[in-house]
């Protein structure tokens, strides 16, 4: 993320019981033009926040709805606790910042910032891990069409699989697509060049 949000508009849910921190919380919450539900009780799965915050202290394991997967959206912990426990369950709910208690009005935008900065790290990485878990799926594709070029044309493994990749490049296709059409025989196998 290079450039810091602009919340305003957005709109985020605070699970924690209502006391002076909640109220400075959501002060400045709508300061920075943010619509804000308070509430108690566990986070249904359906239309989910643009943001979550909440309480790390009180928390439980069923408080929201994504327990062992990537959360849904940003989420902020709030924290007045050092138990590791408490912080490890913070973690463990995908919270990307924290924000102590008792709120400083300061420390809010920062711990939003980062909550979101780290929310869409995680969306990349995560889409990035399954794109090559892909790939790798598909390897035994490109062995078989290596094997197939290396049999027609009866060069050594490496030639095969350079001219399977060079011709994947010309025609500006995963090397993978390219060998499930061969193997398929909706592809003519490329010339040795």
């Amino acid at each position: 993320m290079r450039e810091t949000p602009n919340f305003t508009g957005w709109d985020a849910t605070v699970i924690h019981r209502e006391d002076s921190n909640t109220e400075r919380l959501i002060r400045q919450l709508r300061l920075l033009g943010v619509r804000v539900t308070l509430q108690w009780a566990p986070l249904g799965s359906g239309a989910l926040p643009d943001l979550v915050i909440v309480d790390a202290d009180h928390g439980w394991d069923d408080l929201l709805p994504w327990r062992d997967a990537q959360p849904g959206c940003p989420v902020v912990a709030l924290l007045g606790s050092e138990a590791p426990g408490r912080i490890a369950w913070a973690l463990e709910q995908g919270a990307g910042a924290i924000i102590a208690k008792p709120i400083a009005a300061s420390a809010v935008y920062p711990a939003l910032v980062m909550a979101v900065a780290i929310h869409q790290e995680r969306k990349t990485v995560a889409e990035r891990v399954k794109f090559l878990e892909e790939r790798v799926r598909l390897r035994p594709l490109v062995h078989a069409a290596v094997e197939k070029l290396m049999h027609v044309h009866g060069v050594s493994e490496e030639r095969a699989y350079t001219i399977l990749r060079d011709c994947a490049m010309r025609r500006r296709l995963p090397m993978e697509q390219l060998a499930a059409f061969i193997i398929g025989g909706a592809e003519p196998l490329p010339e040795v060049g």
